[in-house]
């Protein structure tokens, strides 16, 4: 394993130091805690938008910290849920009276950890859970599907509708309304490797790939043998189409999101075909977002999201946002 670290222990640490130093104009941290918030926090009279989950998927959560978006980010260890303790003091730094919405990926830790948090607080409190990944099917309850890079969108809908000055039950309205329009399908080429493990999490066949693999290495839906990048765009695109119901009334926000270790030439590639599929189907794009927003450290592959959108969510997506991992002007 070669990777540019010190001690795989301190990995978290050093990293958010080093992401505070170089985003100092933006973001702080509160002392004692894994956790990044606005340095204009708490915004008086506007609703906090917090986040929060294990590192190592990098620019989220910290990195769409800022203004327009997120008020506060708490980061785990590596793949890790960060500790109540540490989401309690986000929360309430980041209250300016109007009470504040956790955004929570839909993982056992995150959410149990965040409801201790919120109970060891006095701030009005709401959180949506996001669950976009259609690799795992039940959602009947919303504990089934995993939330995965989807979850970038929910943090733009919402950071905009706050910053526009809604209240916290509009704020938490439109969020689980952009959740309930949106869906996402992943694909690895290569396993990612955690500094402490030091060795593939997944093990993968130089001519394999995994279709449906979750963003800590949690299994897929099927393992193949390599296919070209059209046909693996088939394959997530039809997968994420089929479970939005998208037909030729529906416009689409789309996202080709890297997972760590996949060039930005190849991104693109995906794009391409995705603009074409899309096409296809007569289902209007207004935009695509193509880069890394959701890793899964060096994972090599890619993973497809499409929110089904309307005016309301239009707007609030083109609403502006500067934050060390998105600027919309």
């Amino acid at each position: 394993m070669k990777k540019l670290v010190n001690d795989p222990s301190n990995v978290v640490n050093e990293m958010l130091d080093g992401f505070v130093s170089a985003h100092s104009e933006d973001v702080e941290r509160l002392e004692g805690t894994d956790v990044v918030v606005r340095n204009t926090a708490p915004v008086d009279g506007k609703v906090g938008v917090v986040t929060g989950g294990g590192s190592g998927h990098e620019p989220m959560h910290a990195g769409f910290v800022g203004e327009g978006m997120l008020d506060g980010a708490a980061a785990g260890n590596i793949f890790t849920s960060p500790p109540a303790t540490d989401m309690r003091e986000m929360i309430a730094t980041v209250d300016g009276g109007e009470g504040v919405l956790a955004i929570i990926k839909n993982y056992e830790g995150d959410r149990m950890n965040f409801k201790t948090a919120a109970s060891m607080t006095d701030v009005e409190f709401e959180q949506v859970i996001v669950d976009d990944d259609v690799a795992i099917a039940d959602s009947s309850d919303r504990t089934g599907r995993r939330g995965v890079a989807g979850t970038v969108f929910v943090h733009k809908v919402a950071g905009a509708a706050a910053a526009r000055g809604e209240s916290l039950a509009e704020v938490a309205r439109v969020a689980e309304k952009t959740i309930d329009n949106l869906a996402t399908m992943g694909v690895a080429l290569t396993s990612c490797i955690t500094p402490e493990k030091g060795e593939p999490t997944v093990e993968l066949g130089n001519d394999e790939m995994e279709l449906g693999i979750g963003i800590h290495g949690e299994p897929g839906i099927n393992r193949t043998t390599i296919e070209s990048a059209d046909e693996i765009t088939d394959s997530l695109a039809d997968a994420v189409i089929s479970d939005l119901e998208l037909g030729e009334e529906h416009e689409v926000v789309a996202m080709v999101n890297g997972l760590g270790g996949t060039p930005q030439s190849e991104l693109y590639i995906v794009a391409n075909r995705l603009d074409e599929i899309l096409d296809a189907h007569s289902i209007g794009v207004h935009d695509m977002w193509v880069g890394e927003y959701c890793t899964s450290l060096d994972m090599a592959g890619c993973s497809i999201t499409l929110l089904s959108i309307d005016e309301e969510l239009r707007e609030l997506l083109e609403y502006p946002v500067s934050t060390p991992g998105l600027t919309i002007k």
